[in-house]
């Protein structure tokens, strides 16, 4: 790094940022560039139905050329060919428009002096020059130097993979400064606080010059596609076994030549693959991110959707997602006196109390543009706003007492201290932590008396915060932190409250009823704990809570057999949290786990999914979940497993729609054969069938919005079958009812209305075919017997269902396409059987669905009959 220029103090003005970000661009690294329209067009063309349709191109043209064949098929199957690719396109292009939106939501934020006053921006907002504020948590937005710092030290693994986080110190002199005096872009401090001053952004970082070698990352697919996968590739061995047979018996037992046999072979192949498939899962993906973010849950990961709405268990942080996060001291004691309410007018020892706080505290409340900016940990915010409340600020106190050293908070010690210089040359040491971990000098009666109030805030859901001070010469080694903090005498106790989200209560109930199990981990105190989780509704009878020292003398054994039985975790490590999470998903279920700290990023990385708060949540926790709460709500994470739910039940609706007919074609068409028939179809009617039956309304079903039963189900195991939950069944109804209207329909007219008239059977099966497989999607996208709300909840599917049935009927009416389709006017005789023949698969549907229902009721009246 070469010499540079110091920033004042008072950092950039706002007019020196804008030139610098328009001399250097957006701090932020570039993505890799698309890949060009022809790879695009060849990844789509690279699958089985796509590979078999060219071929059917190829030979149609050639049939056309050297047979006189004519040019319907060619352009028929080639113009299905084309539509196919051009929805995959569009579709990739809609989700990467929506993926760019939603992360443009959740870009990274920093902390930044400006003229002088600490605000919060945009990570790519941040230039050469400026000041940056860091602490505990954050993520370095920039390569820089350290101007000053506190017990800085930086985890540098995503550059280095060394583990162990380095320490760092500030520069004195303009000079090149040392490895331990510059941070990097990307990287985390894991503890003290710092100002460092930016010298580079954007791709010229250290890890910018790393971006560029990894902009070439392939996507992975979700387990969900995998199953979907497995599923399109047996569908297309049956499938093309299916057009081998028809091809044999075409030409065994219809005598047709060689090439029309293989042409209709390959077009039931086509026809009964579907194809649509994969496209409907990633609409239906992108459909549940969309309607996720206007919930507030941020998907960073795409695949993260399907296995939010199979969670088993949510594991839950208290603070800021089962609360409001607005911590606010209500109660305090000292041992000269009562515990008092903290709004009260204060006496001289509580005076003192709120002045030792007030000095151990490092948070920042600021009003920029009208609007109040928070700095800081919620407690301590909590300890600003009680000396606000007393007409006092903490500058002003920090002023009389000027703070020459800090030992920051950590998880591991559960204390702060902090040593301040006083007029009269001593030196006061202030520690503020957990009751249970200030090392004070106690008697016996007031130690007694402290563990009382103690137990009594904690009772009343109070999270306590315990202060003791010492006086020290000014010769004391103000790095030994040991001898600084023993011997400590103790000033008081102060209650703060979090209260319940009121939203919580309901969706606490909410996942109990869909099967979920909710438990907290928390760092807070057990008895706290324990009430919070008793009054939201999470510690039901026979749940227990359990602390991190208890969990930690259990054996892996022991601990899964008590597993279900817990419910809260208190005074937990981050190696515990990892552990219960680990557990749970030995015991076979997905787990959801929240966080917002550096500590909780190996937990939310080793959740399935990982889930940070947006508000409170730090660059690090954001960086390693899967989906960020915008809102910090408890109850966002229950309306997200209900989308989840939502896409995975629209998914199964497409295979119940797309592969249901498929079979029966396949069946009618083998069986037409059998039977001496010939083929019932031509190979464009398949084709056709297969794009505006199939294809225009399974895109929209991806649409559906949830059902009310998606909560109220178990979650989808990890091993379950596509099958499962009786799609199997249903399936089976839909194929056979297909296969034998369709194969009677065409008998009637062919048959029965004159002598032998097979273009009228044709003409008559392609429409109860095509518009009957249309309007049977009302059966499915319901599991509720149909009614007219259900009909009204999709309009644009009824679109697409109106536009395609228009098609659909266009065709087999008016005179030029009927010739171009193979198709011929229908007396009104034949219209009187096609008509109502087109609703016979829904009636089946819905009549199985009522007979369902009146088991599944008879099963519960037994189940409920005492013995």
């Amino acid at each position: 790094m070469t010499p540079f220029n110091l920033t004042a103090q008072a950092g950039l003005t706002t007019d020196q940022a804008a030139r610098q970000r328009q001399s250097d661009g957006p701090n932020e690294l570039i993505a890799a560039k698309k890949p060009a329209l022809w790879r695009q067009i060849a990844h789509h063309l690279n699958d089985v139905s796509s590979l078999v349709l060219l071929f059917a191109v190829g030979l149609a043209t050639y049939m056309a050329v050297a047979q006189g064949g004519g040019w319907t098929k060619p352009l028929v199957i080639g113009a299905i060919l084309i539509i196919n690719v051009a929805i995959g396109l569009y579709q990739e292009a809609s989700a990467e428009k929506a993926l760019a939106a939603l992360q443009s939501m959740s870009l990274p934020t920093t902390t930044v002096r400006r003229d002088d006053v600490a605000r919060t921006i945009p990570a790519k907002d941040v230039v050469v020059g400026d000041l940056i504020l860091l602490k505990a948590g954050d993520q370095v937005p920039a390569d820089g130097i350290v101007r000053q710092s506190t017990n800085l030290a930086v985890d540098e693994a995503v550059l280095t993979g060394e583990s162990l986080p380095v320490a760092k110190t500030a520069v004195t002199t303009a000079d090149t400064p040392s490895a331990e005096q510059q941070v990097y872009s990307g990287t985390a401090v894991t503890a003290g606080t710092a100002t460092m001053q930016v010298t580079t952004t954007g791709m010229a970082t250290e890890l910018g010059q790393i971006a560029g070698l990894l902009n070439k990352t392939k996507k992975r697919a979700t387990p969900l596609q995998g199953r979907l996968n497995r599923l399109s590739g047996w569908l297309t061995s049956f499938a093309i076994i299916g057009g081998l047979a028809i091809f044999a018996l075409s030409i065994w037992m219809q005598n047709q030549g060689l090439a029309d046999s293989l042409m209709i072979g390959i077009s039931l192949a086509v026809a009964t693959v579907p194809e649509t498939l994969p496209i409907i899962v990633t609409i239906s993906l992108a459909h549940g991110v969309k309607r996720m973010a206007k919930r507030n849950a941020i998907m960073r990961r795409v695949n993260a959707v399907e296995p939010i709405g199979g969670v088993d268990v949510i594991a839950s942080d208290k603070t800021g997602t089962l609360t409001q996060n607005k911590m606010t001291i209500t109660r305090y004691w000292t041992p000269q006196q009562p515990a008092s309410h903290a709004a009260d007018q204060l006496t001289a020892p509580g005076r003192d109390l709120m002045r030792y706080l007030g000095l151990a505290t490092n948070a920042e409340i600021q009003t920029v543009n009208g609007q109040e900016e928070t700095h800081g940990d919620p407690t301590e915010l909590a300890i600003v706003r009680w000396l606000a409340q007393h007409g006092q600020q903490r500058q002003a106190l920090e002023a009389t007492a000027p703070r020459l050293a800090e030992d920051p908070f950590d998880s591991t010690k559960k204390t702060m201290a902090t040593v301040h210089q006083l007029a009269d040359g001593q030196r006061l040491v202030i520690v503020k932590g957990a009751f249970d971990r200030l090392p004070v000098t106690w008697s016996a009666e007031t130690k007694a008396a402290a563990q009382r109030v103690h137990d009594d805030f904690g009772r009343q859901a109070l999270r306590v915060l315990a202060v003791g001070y010492r006086l020290v010469d000014a010769q004391a080694d103000l790095s030994d932190w040991a001898a600084l903090t023993q011997h400590l005498t103790f000033a008081g106790l102060v209650g703060i409250i979090d209260p319940p989200r009121p939203e919580v209560i309901p969706a606490i109930r909410d996942a109990h009823r869909a099967g979920i199990k909710p438990i907290m981990i928390t760092g807070d105190h057990m008895v706290t704990a324990q009430t919070i989780a008793q009054d939201i509704g999470l510690l039901t009878p026979g749940q227990r809570v359990l602390s991190g020292d208890d969990l930690r003398k259990l054996s892996d054994a022991d601990f899964a057999a008590q597993l279900p039985d817990i419910a809260v975790y208190a005074r937990v490590s981050p190696t515990d949290k990892i552990r219960i999470v680990q557990a749970w998903q030995a015991a076979g279920k997905t787990v959801a786990m929240t966080g917002d700290g550096v500590n909780d990023a190996p937990a939310l990385k080793a959740a399935d999914v990982g889930i940070a708060m947006g508000i409170t949540g730090t660059e690090v926790s954001k960086g390693a979940a899967d989906m960020i709460l915008t809102d910090d709500n408890f109850a966002t994470i229950i309306a997200a497993v209900k989308e989840g739910r939502t896409v995975y039940q629209n998914i199964l609706k497409a295979v119940e729609f797309l592969v249901g007919v498929n079979f029966a074609q396949i069946f009618l068409m083998v069986g037409a054969v059998l039977m001496g028939w010939g083929a019932p179809l031509l190979a464009e009617q398949l084709l056709l069938i297969n794009v505006l039956a199939d294809g225009i309304p399974g895109f929209y079903i991806s649409c559906e919005p949830g059902e009310r039963s998606a909560m109220e189900q178990p979650p989808v195991a990890n091993d379950e079958s596509l099958l499962a939950r009786g799609l199997g069944g249903r399936l089976a109804i839909r194929a056979v009812t297909f296969t034998f209207l369709t194969l009677g329909v065409y008998a009637i007219g062919r048959f029965g209305l004159t002598a032998d008239q097979a273009p009228v059977g044709m003409t008559m099966l392609f429409l109860v075919l095509a518009i009957g497989s249309m309007i049977d999607i009302y059966a499915i996208k319901d599991r509720q017997p149909l009614t007219m709300t259900i009909l009204r909840q999709n309009p644009v599917l009824n679109g697409a269902m109106l536009l395609a049935a228009g098609v659909v009927l266009l065709i087999a009416t008016v005179p030029t396409l009927q010739q171009t389709f193979g198709l011929v006017s229908l007396p009104v005789s034949a219209w009187l059987i096609v008509l109502p023949a087109m609703f016979v698969p829904t009636a089946v549907l819905e009549l199985a669905k009522r007979l369902s229902q009146r088991r599944n009721a008879n099963r519960f009246d037994l189940d409920e009959t005492p013995s």
